[in-house]
């Protein structure tokens, strides 16, 4: 009888491996294959922000669905503490750079990001942000410039790609320039609708789509934005996953940082809690879809934010902040769907970059060299 037991003991423990083998396995290395990758930054994002955001929520979080989290290390080439410009261009290139510049590497020389491969590979490509589309994160996707302030010569980069659709802020930097020139024009020319409000966004049926949601950059949700971020990602992602290749998409939650910047926790965190609802219209449709990949991380940290008290039962929390600017500390990563499990661990954030890539299985003969 005992020898019995212990027979089906040693079944039940080696099924439960199996089973813990099998899920795991399941996240990196098996099927179904990537076709779609959404990558979303929120912008200055710590763990404090979004635990804070958990805190105050009547419901878990969107990103607790994610089953792989991992955390990355954000110091730029020549900092620490990075800026958004050197941290957006290592997150879209792979690459190391100075703070403040864009899409270029240490040297100033040009990098390959993550959307021209994608297009290159023949996937349809689309930035959404609460800033303005030529701020730093969106720039360091599609524009090369030592200056992240050089945002109409970041405007004219867009021209350069063959991007399917952008929202967010910024329509003065393509159409009220120094240079005379309106851009808004030479987009039209390429086949894009232009729109300039959220309501022409909603409606289009476009296949190629410029939406401009504020001439520079939009306000806080609390003064006035509203539901533009998960409603304008949900609209890129009903343009793109037309493309039957697949498609790349980058969401920004840019103004997380700069409540956290001016100290302000109640806006703080509901710039998280909007980005949290743009998370959850990724993973529903990634959920839906099966082919795929949702990764949530940071640029870095922003205002070292800590959590010093609160009160469950009444959903509050107090927050407490120990800089107006940026920190070194570790961010966390938050990944769904097939081939999530190659985000767990901890890792410098040249990483992602990788971990993307080689979810997708371009071949090496694709990914052509500058």
């Amino acid at each position: 009888m005992k020898k019995l037991k212990n027979i089906l003991l040693f079944i039940l423990l080696g099924s439960t491996v199996v089973s813990c083998y099998t899920a795991r396995k399941s996240a990196t290395e098996g099927s179904p294959k990537v076709k779609n990758v959404i990558f979303m930054i929120g912008d200055g994002m710590g763990v404090a922000h979004t635990y804070a955001a958990m805190s105050v929520s009547d419901k878990p979080l969107n990103i607790e669905r994610c089953e792989i989290t991992g955390l990355q290390k954000t110091f730029s080439a020549n900092n620490y503490i990075t800026d958004s410009g050197a941290a957006g261009t290592t997150l879209a290139s792979g690459k190391k750079t100075n703070n403040g510049a864009i899409g270029v590497d240490d040297q100033g020389k040009k990098v390959k990001t993550l959307l021209e491969i994608a297009e290159e590979n023949g996937l349809a490509t689309g930035l959404v942000s609460t800033s303005s589309v030529t701020h730093a994160t969106p720039a360091s996707f599609i524009a090369h410039q030592s200056s992240r302030g050089s945002y109409e010569d970041i405007a004219k980069d867009f021209l350069k790609t063959d991007i399917d659709v952008f929202i967010g802020g910024g329509s003065d930097h393509f159409a009220k320039r120094a240079d005379g020139l309106n851009l808004l024009d030479s987009l039209k020319s390429k086949g894009y609708e232009v729109d300039t409000s959220l309501d022409m966004i909603m409606k289009s049926i476009a296949g190629k789509l410029a939406g401009f949601t504020a001439p520079l950059q939009n306000p806080y949700r609390l003064k006035g934005r509203g539901d533009m971020l998960p409603a304008s990602t949900g609209k890129a992602i009903e343009i793109l996953k037309k493309n039957p290749k697949g498609f790349f998409l980058m969401v920004e939650g840019s103004q997380i940082d700069w409540a956290a910047h001016a100290h302000a926790a109640d806006t703080t965190i509901d710039e998280t809690l909007d980005f949290d609802k743009a998370v959850g219209v990724a993973l529903d449709f990634a959920q839906q879809d099966g082919h795929t990949l949702v990764v949530i991380t940071a640029d870095h940290e922003t205002g070292g934010v800590t959590i010093t008290g609160g009160d469950r039962n009444a959903k509050t929390v107090k927050l407490a902040f120990s800089t107006s600017g940026h920190t070194a500390v570790m961010v966390p990563v938050y990944a769904f769907g097939p081939g999530s499990g190659k985000f767990t661990g901890i890792y410098d954030n040249t990483e992602l970059f990788k971990k993307i890539l080689t979810t997708y299985k371009f071949s090496k003969k694709t990914i052509k060299a500058e």
